[in-house]
């Protein structure tokens, strides 16, 4: 991936933090997006500087069209172009139905659906322009199954799956792909408030969480191979075997 320059939202800590990792050991120039504090990212670029590679951290609230545009726009004018995106950013307001709150419903739906249109749709001209890309949105097992106490998660993640197949369609012939990868359990701060580990694994056939690594192998495959170039509108699980 030398010359080649990855946007990954939420990459801070967690799946997003591997994945910024993993490019950067191909190459790629990171920009490691974060919503809040910097100090997080801030150890993140850290970490890739140090092992030879660049990377620069920037904030946005990829639910917010103004600050999209302006994370896209400071990558732009820093890097030249834009050859990855990775729409990761997300988050859980989880109860039953009966009990969310319309704005815990909105909240998910804003970060984790609408954030991913609004940063595929600001790097569309950049890579529909250089006629190459690859998007790789980042959904969920829960997606795929449901999961009770999570139906605004499973509807935002089961949007991206809709939405990944018809952007690939529509940018397949600036040969640009679009993907997603459906995680399972995997170790990360959002699994770790989890109370209910054991009841969890009686559900994965391979018997234990996954590891952010994992999921950024497939991100890395994805972003980074010449043998992905080929692959387009998929769903790929990484989840122990829990969906099948």
């Amino acid at each position: 991936m030398q010359d080649q320059v990855a946007i990954i939202t939420g990459s801070s800590r967690g799946i997003g933090k591997a994945a910024a990792l993993a490019l950067a050991a191909e190459g790629a120039s990171v920009v490691v997006n974060y919503a809040r504090s910097s100090a997080a990212a801030d150890e993140v670029v850290a970490e890739i500087t140090h092992a030879g590679g660049s990377a620069i951290a920037l904030q946005a609230d990829v639910s917010q069209e103004d600050q999209v545009d302006a994370l896209v726009k400071a990558t732009k004018e820093k890097f030249g172009r834009i050859d990855v995106l990775v729409n990761n950013a997300g988050i859980t307001r989880d109860t039953l139905l009966l009990r969310m709150k319309p704005a815990d419903w909105q909240a998910v739906i804003d970060l984790n659906l609408t954030g991913v249109f609004l940063c595929t749709r600001a790097v569309a001209k950049i890579m529909l322009k250089q006629r190459s890309g690859r998007i790789i949105n980042i959904s969920s097992v829960a997606g795929l199954m449901g999961n009770p106490g999570q139906a605004n998660y499973s509807a935002a993640k089961a949007g991206v799956i809709g939405f990944t197949k018809t952007v690939a369609k529509e940018m397949a012939g600036r040969s640009v792909t679009v993907n997603a990868v459906a995680p399972g359990f995997i170790e990360t701060d959002m699994t770790n408030e989890l109370s209910n580990t054991e009841e969890i694994l009686k559900y994965i056939p391979l018997g234990r969480y996954g590891q952010a690594s994992e999921v950024a192998g497939l991100i890395r495959f994805l972003a980074a191979d010449p043998a992905a170039a080929y692959i387009t509108g998929q769903v790929m699980n990484v989840d122990g075997g829990m969906v099948m």
